[in-house]
């Protein structure tokens, strides 16, 4: 039996996982906040000094907990670019989060190469204002000196592991990590220099892309570092999603990703093109509206929380009386209507009751979801099973009508930090490679999360009724709004 370490640095803190490589069994967990001076509930800073994510890692790590570890796979956040300068230090804090501040950047970028459909065969994505290749285009616009200055460039996986390998002369990143970047593609395995050139104003060092199995290097004391990837890939390969898998994530938005075996360019931009952290590809599809309408539905009803919600609506029956929420409170991305609002349809004197309404907007968020699925589906991705995460998974109505709604098997992980536990399976794949006990074209068969599942059954016919009344509103009032 081996050791392994996954670490998975989240805007807000870092988590640890201890795990055998052989099962992946967690053998010990650590856990630290990043030093961050934000209140509770307050949104994270777009710029973040990255030694504070070295400080809330040795934090997390103390007491011994990587004692006879023997390899370590790093998972970090999303779209967090850290500029360096030609000796190595950061130009300015790590560009993290969303940043609204680069939206009229990404604006700026697609109309610069000639609009989505050029960016989606360029890359497999079009720049949002999170995208590292609009943060590198707003930095150019407002922060010249800096622009200029910068040599290399690293995300915040890439870099940590750089800085736990003692700053070496290579730098490495992963696929997963580097098809979120906006210059480079998953369909090609190649960067596109001009992209950056045209976002930053001139040519910078780029990270060399590993292979999953691959290790970035080891540690002067013989610890071996993997290739290390981004949140969403790490989450994905913890949980073991492969052919035929969806992932529907419940937060504010929503999100669907699925493991496909090439890349898809999509004009609309609704689809992007990510890699995975297994060699594969995942496709996601995001809608801007999940969470937040049930929020919105339980606020407008005076009730205290999203568990009175889902209690309300279950009092109610399929279709909601002929209530449809169509729930683009936010604009939308899925359809791609920016400006729109949401739309409360099918109002009538019976159907005027909370419950009915506390249905309709678990259904109208359910709906949108599936709709970003069909997506998918239409470009041929497989989905046969669904893994439905996000803290309104556990939502009893959330779970009674999504296996109807999206018609096929939904499996409710238990809470667990898949994440972490994504990258020590990267890092127990990258040691047996290394010693010759894995093929590197195969990771290791770890047991696969506890859960909870759930069967459409004889609900799929009403769940089907529930979806044609869904859809025949959505194209009343945004006619071929898939069509574009």
């Amino acid at each position: 039996m081996g050791i392994v370490a996954g670490l998975d640095s989240s805007p807000a803190f870092t988590r640890i996982v201890v795990c055998d490589t052989d099962t992946g069994a967690v053998l010990r967990q650590g856990y630290a906040p990043h030093p961050l001076d934000v209140p509770d509930g307050a949104p994270r800073p777009s710029d973040v000094d990255p030694q504070a994510w070295l400080l809330s890692l040795g934090e997390a790590a103390g007491g011994g907990l990587l004692e006879g570890v023997q390899a370590i796979g790093v998972s970090t956040q999303a779209n967090a670019v850290v500029p360096l300068d030609a000796q190595g230090n950061t130009v300015r804090p790590a560009m993290a989060g969303a940043d609204k501040r680069a939206q009229v950047a990404a604006a700026d970028l697609i109309d610069a190469l000639g609009g989505r459909e050029a960016w989606a065969q360029a890359v497999g994505c079009v720049p949002q204002a999170a995208r590292p290749v609009t943060k590198l285009r707003w930095l150019a616009k407002n922060e010249p000196e800096n622009a200029s200055r910068t040599a290399v460039l690293l995300q915040a996986h890439d870099w940590l592991v750089w800085q736990l390998l003692g700053r070496p002369v290579r730098r490495t990143t992963d696929r997963g990590g580097a098809s979120g970047t906006g210059y480079w593609s998953a369909a090609t395995g190649a960067y596109r220099p001009d992209l950056v050139e045209l976002a930053l104003g001139h040519q910078v060092a780029l990270p060399e892309v590993i292979g999953p199995a691959e290790a970035a290097g080891t540690t002067p004391e013989g610890l071996l570092i993997s290739a290390g990837t981004g949140e969403t890939m790490a989450a994905a390969f913890g949980l073991g999603i492969g052919l035929g898998d969806a992932v529907v994530s419940l937060g504010a938005s929503g999100s669907v990703m699925a493991v496909h075996t090439e890349a898809l360019a999509d004009q609309t931009g609704m689809i992007t093109s990510l890699a995975d952290a297994t060699g594969m590809h995942l496709p996601v599809v995001t809608t801007l509206n999940a969470v937040r309408a049930l929020r919105g539905t339980a606020e407008l009803l005076g009730l205290p929380g999203l568990e009175a919600l889902s209690e309300l609506a279950l009092t109610s029956t399929p279709g909601s009386h002929g209530l449809v929420l169509l729930p683009y409170l936010e604009g939308e991305r899925t359809p791609n209507l920016p400006h729109t609002a949401g739309t409360l349809a099918g109002l009538r004197r019976e159907s005027m009751k909370a419950a009915h309404l506390a249905r309709a907007s678990f259904e109208g968020m359910l709906c949108g979801l599936a709709d970003a699925l069909d997506v998918l589906r239409g470009r041929g991705v497989a989905v046969r099973r669904i893994f439905l995460l996000g803290q309104a998974a556990e939502l009893p109505a959330v779970q009674a009508m999504a296996p109807s709604l999206f018609g096929v098997q939904v499996v409710v992980p238990q809470p667990a930090d898949y994440a972490a536990i994504g990258a020590a399976r990267q890092a127990a794949w990258a040691l047996g490679a290394a010693q010759g006990t894995l093929d590197p074209r195969t990771p290791p068969a770890w047991h696969g999360a506890a859960a909870q599942v759930l069967e459409p059954g004889d609900d799929l016919a009403v769940g089907q009724a529930v979806r044609q009344q869904y859809v025949a509103v959505r194209e009343q009032t945004h006619p071929g709004a898939f069509r574009a």
